[in-house]
């Protein structure tokens, strides 16, 4: 809901700040008061075209602030996807800027944002009625949405059905090109395969490999130092074989002193450590043992890795699965049709069963234009649109048209005149006769919901007497429900409001103002008493007024 309005520089209005309540708040004011221009200010917050027209002469911006109640779960998660945060509970501030030498900027609770999201979140707030409007009623997109509310239809099988039909769609059309690109390169595929199946490669092959030849290649440098070192140790006249006989002459003369044992002692150690060393360069000779023809194989295998690596532009350990991936594109070409009809099948079924939902949707939709146009019609001959004949249009869409919520087209149409052809609501002439409509559609509607607040700009235009205390009856029926608005010239109409703001215009010799001030009960008896009398207020017309209030 609408909770205040602040408006500064725009136009003939300098500052302004409004608060509105709940039920039916009613805009009066003479002609060319600058009605107009409190509404412009409302739709520049909702996301307008910010035209530095409505910049007041003189001033460097026109700045709009308007204030909402705290929004709802889908608007406070449409502003979350688009990175505005909403605190929950809190209310929504809508601050446009419009700059005098052009541009503007839109915030969303300090938060700055596009005008284009401002009109995708205005919907949801505000429905402005008019003839002017063409976001509203008078869109013919809107209609199936309003229509499917109004019957309480759900289209979610449907929308499940379309999707899973082109889900299958989309599968078959790529099963199609995959088969139509592989079979242009089965030559090529079939010699890759061949390739890279008989190469074999392995993940970690390259790594391995690699690792082995370095080693190998460092076995041939150190492969003299290893056989020195052998030769220094083994053999008759190596160094383990005299430390042996060095132990053995010990061992018959280590009696003979405490120091010739410890010296047995130390030779004995030696002879242990310098036989696991031995050992460990016995070791390390069969570990690092040069074969050249091996380390040709591996060099061989290691080339072919690369090289083939590059020749399909993958890394070596990638090739075990590149070989896979073309096998398999090889195997769905020779399964070829035998998938496609698969395939095919999947598609007619899914697609029948979108067919047999949008048909069933389509019958609902049809039983509740029924109920609709009966529910319009009841509510045209108060208007004083007697003649008029409603009637909701459901045409079939072409394939391109389909969609989640079915195969309908749904469209509003009015004959205003007997003998009339039928026309959408926006081709209506008369600009009264399409404000009546407009309300008694949304009578019909009321129990759709929509946005929080709803603004009818001058519907009551055109008429009088029991056809605008018609249609102040109307309005006052829909603010129970919602908040609403409405510009007026009508006192039936202006009767009807639980508040009553005045919009006027001022000239104090040098600059012209725009204002507007809520009116107090006496206030309000002598404003309508000026709508019933036009300039001079008579005491029948007061009375007039009073009979007014009263029976409102």
């Amino acid at each position: 809901m609408l909770t205040a309005l602040s408006i500064r520089d725009v136009v003939l209005i300098e500052a302004l700040d409004l608060d509105f309540g709940e039920g039916l708040g009613v805009l009066t004011g003479e002609t060319g008061a600058g009605k107009s221009i409190l509404l412009d200010a409302l739709g520049l917050a909702l996301g307008g075209r910010g035209d530095s027209g409505l910049v007041r002469h003189g001033a460097t911006q026109a700045v709009v602030t308007a204030s909402f109640d705290a929004p709802s779960a889908p608007l406070a998660a449409l502003l979350d996807d688009n990175g505005v945060e909403v605190e929950p509970g809190e209310p929504l501030l809508i601050r446009r800027v419009v700059k005098a030498d052009g541009g503007s900027r839109a915030f969303v609770n300090t938060q700055p944002v596009s005008a284009t999201l401002l009109r995708e979140i205005a919907p949801r707030l505000v429905e402005i009625h008019g003839q002017h409007d063409d976001r509203g009623l008078l869109n013919p997109r809107g209609h199936r949405a309003m229509l499917d509310a109004f019957g309480k239809v759900d289209p979610a099988e449907t929308a499940r059905c379309w999707t899973a039909y082109r889900q299958a769609e989309a599968v078959l059309a790529a099963a199609r090109a995959e088969i139509e690109t592989a079979a242009r390169d089965r030559e090529w595929l079939e010699h890759s395969v061949a390739e890279l199946q008989a190469l074999g490669a392995e993940p970690g092959e390259e790594e391995s490999l690699a690792d082995k030849r370095r080693s190998m290649q460092r076995a041939e440098k150190i492969a003299d130092d290893l056989s020195a070192i052998e030769d220094h140790l083994e053999g008759s006249d190596g160094g383990l074989a005299r430390l042996r006989q060095a132990a053995r002459v010990l061992e018959r003369v280590a009696p003979d002193h405490e120091s010739l044992a410890e010296a047995l002692a130390a030779v004995d150690r030696a002879v242990i450590e310098a036989s696991a060393a031995e050992e460990r360069l016995r070791e390390a000779r069969h570990a690092l043992a040069f074969d050249p023809r091996a380390l040709e194989e591996d060099e061989s295998r290691l080339f072919d890795l690369r090289a083939m690596a590059r020749k399909h532009r993958v890394q070596p350990d990638d090739l075990a699965a590149l070989t896979e991936d073309l096998a398999g594109r090889l195997q769905r070409l020779d399964a070829g049709e035998g998938g496609i009809a698969k395939l095919e099948a999947t598609v007619a079924s899914t697609r029948a069963a979108y067919d047999q939902a949008a048909a069933a949707l389509s019958e609902r939709r049809l039983a509740a234009a029924a109920r609709l146009d009966g529910a319009v019609a009841t509510e045209l001959p108060p208007l004083k649109l007697d003649a008029a004949r409603f009637r909701t249009v459901i045409a079939p869409l072409g394939p391109d048209g389909w969609s989640g919520a079915g195969k309908d087209r749904v469209e509003f149409e009015i004959a205003t005149n007997p003998g009339a052809p039928f026309a959408p609501l926006a081709k209506i002439a008369s600009g009264g006769e399409l404000s009546r409509f407009l309300l008694a559609l949304k009578v019909a509607l009321a129990e759709t919901g929509g946005a929080e607040t709803m603004v009818f700009d001058e519907i009551d235009r055109g008429v009088g007497g029991a056809v605008a205390s018609a249609i102040g009856e109307r309005l006052a029926r829909l603010a129970r429900r919602t908040q609403l608005l409405v510009v007026t010239h009508s006192p039936q109409v202006a009767a009807r409001g639980a508040a009553h703001l005045l919009i006027a215009k001022a000239n104090d010799g040098t600059v012209t103002r725009t204002g507007v001030r809520q009116l107090s009960e006496a206030e309000r008896r002598e404003e309508i008493a000026r709508m019933l009398s036009g300039a001079t207020v008579t005491d029948e017309a007061r009375a007039q007024a009073e009979r007014l209030l009263e029976t409102a």
